[in-house]
């Protein structure tokens, strides 16, 4: 099975320049705790809800005019769109995360694929539990 076939397709983005209560009401109306961010037809990189209360409202005094580029994740990891599952599950237990931008042959982003879509669309509980097991383990020493 690829990626093309599981990945949520119809994907929302936003601009750098953007506000991040711009993007927070982006996800709330889209239900989603990650948007894509796209400069031209480059992607730059995403904001989250965790980039939104961590690096904005945690570290800026006045968060109403804050830029999106200024609290994303730069180092977005992508795939194909052509991968199979089970690389694009590799990769996200490889570097810890839950989700991944999916391009096409072009470099364009097309789709998301993320943790949920593997348990729920892949009918691969193993799959899904595993990566999320191997997602979730601690990476750093604890303090």
């Amino acid at each position: 099975m690829q990626v093309k076939e599981i990945m949520t397709k119809e994907i929302e983005t936003i601009s750098g320049s953007a506000s991040i209560s711009e993007a927070a009401k982006k996800m709330k109306s889209l239900n989603v705790g990650v948007v894509p961010v796209i400069e031209g037809n480059d992607l730059v990189g995403m904001i989250t809800d965790r980039d939104i209360v961590i690096r904005g409202l945690a570290e800026k005094e006045d968060v109403s005019n804050v830029p999106v580029k200024d609290v994303m994740t730069t180092q977005v990891l992508s795939c194909s769109a052509e991968d199979s599952v089970e690389d694009a599950v590799k990769m996200m237990e490889d570097k810890q995360v839950r989700r991944l931008i999916a391009l096409d042959e072009s470099g364009a982003a097309v789709g998301i694929v993320s943790l949920g879509d593997i348990a729920a669309k892949a009918h691969s509980d193993a799959l899904a539990g595993e990566a999320l097991e191997a997602v979730s383990e601690p990476c750093c020493p604890s303090r």
